[in-house]
């Protein structure tokens, strides 16, 4: 009985963050991409906090590695580079002048 305590006790001294060190993007590359191509539109709608708690509790070894995660999700949910500067893109037009009669 005594043995299994000290086996028990010991490895768990050995366990080990497997998520320390790593860019949130490597974050995703490893553990995300898989499933998702993109990490676009993960984030999109969902609260930081609630963001951070999921992948806390699904997918990250540990709070911090779950808050960088899911602030890297937040951070590429903008308009797309494309989309943002396209050559030829038409700017807005300025409303027409109101003609008085």
């Amino acid at each position: 009985m005594i043995l299994a305590a000290a086996v028990l006790t010991a490895t768990a001294a050995v366990a080990q963050n497997l998520d320390a060190g790593k860019s949130p993007a490597k974050l995703f590359a490893e553990g995300c991409a898989t499933c998702h191509r993109s990490p676009r539109g993960l984030a999109k709608g969902r609260f930081s906090l609630t963001l951070s708690w999921f992948l806390k509790d699904h997918y990250a070894t540990s709070s911090d590695s779950a808050k960088a995660l899911a602030a890297y999700l937040e951070s590429v949910d903008g308009p797309t580079p494309r989309a943002a500067a396209r050559p030829g893109a038409k700017a807005p037009r300025p409303p027409k002048p109101v003609q008085s009669q």
